[in-house]
């Protein structure tokens, strides 16, 4: 049995989804999340290995 999205339209629906996922990216990195993801895995690493 066939699924009911044709291969053009499972097409449509990955580069949408695709589409979105690259514009969330970019609005977490213009917010500067990356920057605080970044901070918080340093502590993280420095906590683990003992120097901090």
């Amino acid at each position: 049995m066939r699924s009911p999205l044709t291969d053009r339209k499972r097409a449509a629906v990955r580069a949408v989804l695709l589409a979105l996922g690259a514009g969330m990216v970019l609005v977490g990195l213009a917010g500067g999340e990356a920057q605080a993801v970044w901070g918080k895995a340093v502590r993280i690493c420095l906590e683990c290995i003992g120097i901090g």
